[in-house]
């Protein structure tokens, strides 16, 4: 059983550290539906508020773990949140590899003809019939 005392400054901790994770899961909701609409207005919009929603997070997690222990239930909210910021990170990366093959696809490179060749001599050929300076 927890001593009274301990259980009144162990609740606060937790009434502080619930409103941001609480910001923090609503955030990744909005991102996830934000991707599934391809909205991008939404997905410059929430990506910022996620951005600061995490680092308020951390800030308030790590200074609780500095006063003392963190709930178990909050710890493994928080590692479910990370997981679900990696697995979205993930997926933008998989689509922007995906959209980037495809642009180069439809856009490809100019192939630009080297200056020079493996021996140092010039790799363009020259033209025939004198020089323009003589």
């Amino acid at each position: 059983m927890i001593p009274p005392a301990a259980e009144r400054r162990a609740k606060p901790r937790v009434d502080v550290l619930e409103e941001p994770l609480l910001a923090l899961e609503q955030r990744l909701f909005d991102l996830s539906v934000a991707l599934q609409r391809q909205d991008v207005a939404a997905l410059d919009r929430v990506g910022a508020e996620l951005h600061h929603a995490l680092a308020a997070t951390v800030e308030h997690f790590a200074n609780a773990a500095r006063a003392g222990s963190l709930p178990l239930a909050l710890r493994q909210r928080l590692a479910l949140a990370s997981g679900k910021v990696a697995a979205q990170r993930e997926a933008l990366a998989r689509a922007t590899a995906s959209l980037d093959r495809a642009i180069e696809v439809l856009i490809p490179r100019p192939a630009v003809a080297p200056l020079y060749g493996s021996g140092g001599r010039s790799a363009r050929r020259s033209t025939t019939g004198g020089s323009a300076l003589a």
